[in-house]
């Protein structure tokens, strides 16, 4: 399971160009499925048929949050802006890779006050550049976090564990599973750091009887944290609610029922700020009853998040065991 994590996490793969990511999905599940598309917007899409079971749309986004090149000075260092949830605070002496394997070092110039964070006009990317002509990156080209994975007993550190770590539930699971009453549509969704769109087309078209999204949570386990009854190391964590969505209550059951009868430890989830793809699953069409299976996390959506392996590994388990309960067949 780590090297199947580190593979993905370390795969280059910003919102709004999955491609390379996409490819190393494709080549892990292509084995594993009975259709294997991609659709108009970029979303791997994945069928693994049943017997005459019900749709069921697991989905993970496969898009990472990253910068943009807005510009290019004449000694060559790059101004950018956000792409997708990017915090100034984060950011300071963190490397930054390119499509191209370009890396560059975010600086900052000098502040009026070092105690108050610094805004996105005042930092900068130096790629070693000499000149506006000697830049190996242009207006436009995408940069992610370069960090490598580290594994600590059961801790593990990288970028982009949002949400390549539920990716690597979804891989895991067509591993694992055997025979199933349902269809299963495996989807790695894009762009859902901007806005949920991966989900929003792919949920139309499949038109599933069932959503369920897995993806990364806020914990409340640090110094100071804001108050949550999420922690690293206790289990998954089933959503009750976030800031655009509560689960539907019969799939919410049916999940915490399935993590009791097979003794999988859990956690309950409510999320005060941010969402997930489920979100916009749950809207789709005429409205599908969807839940989620989040992986506790902390430090999102900065260079080094941080997850307890045991959880990702029960989150499998969750989903094989929910998949397999007769609430889902009746």
């Amino acid at each position: 399971m780590i090297e199947l994590i580190r593979t993905l996490t370390e795969t280059y793969g910003p919102a709004g160009n999955e491609t390379r990511i996409r490819q190393v999905l494709r080549d892990m599940v292509k084995g594993k499925v009975d259709e294997l598309k991609v659709d108009a917007l970029g979303n791997l899409i994945a069928l693994r048929k049943g017997k005459g079971g019900r749709k069921v749309m697991l989905a993970a986004h496969m898009d990472e949050i990253g910068i943009v090149v807005n510009y290019v000075d004449e000694k060559g260092f790059l101004r950018f802006s956000a792409l997708g949830g990017v915090f100034p605070h984060t950011l300071l002496g963190n490397r930054v890779e390119f499509e191209n394997g370009v890396v560059g070092v975010i600086g900052v110039e000098k502040l009026e006050s070092p105690d108050k964070v610094p805004t996105f006009d005042k930092l900068y990317i130096d790629v070693g550049a000499e000149s506006r002509e000697d830049c190996p990156v242009k207006v436009g080209d995408i940069g992610v976090f370069s960090r490598p994975l580290i594994a600590q007993g059961q801790r593990l550190i990288a970028k982009a564990f949002d949400d390549r770590v539920g990716c690597a539930v979804l891989v895991k699971l067509l591993e694992e599973i055997g025979d199933c009453e349902h269809d299963l549509y495996i989807v790695f969704t894009v762009q859902e750091e901007l806005g949920l769109r991966g989900a929003v087309t792919s949920a139309y078209g499949i038109a599933p009887d069932v959503g369920i999204a897995v993806d990364v949570t806020r914990t409340g386990d640090t110094p100071e944290a804001p108050k949550m009854a999420v922690a690293l190391g206790k289990g998954p964590a089933v959503k009750v609610k976030d800031a655009r969505m509560i689960s539907h209550p019969g799939v919410r059951q049916a999940l915490i029922r399935a993590a009791e009868q097979n003794g999988i430890p859990y956690q309950l989830e409510v999320l005060e700020g941010g969402t997930t793809d489920a979100a916009a699953i749950q809207l789709t069409r005429e409205g599908i009853p969807t839940g989620v299976i989040s992986i506790p996390c902390r430090y999102i959506h900065t260079p080094s998040e941080m997850v307890d392996l045991r959880d990702v590994e029960n989150a499998v388990r969750l989903l094989l065991a929910y998949l397999s309960s007769k609430e889902l067949t009746e």
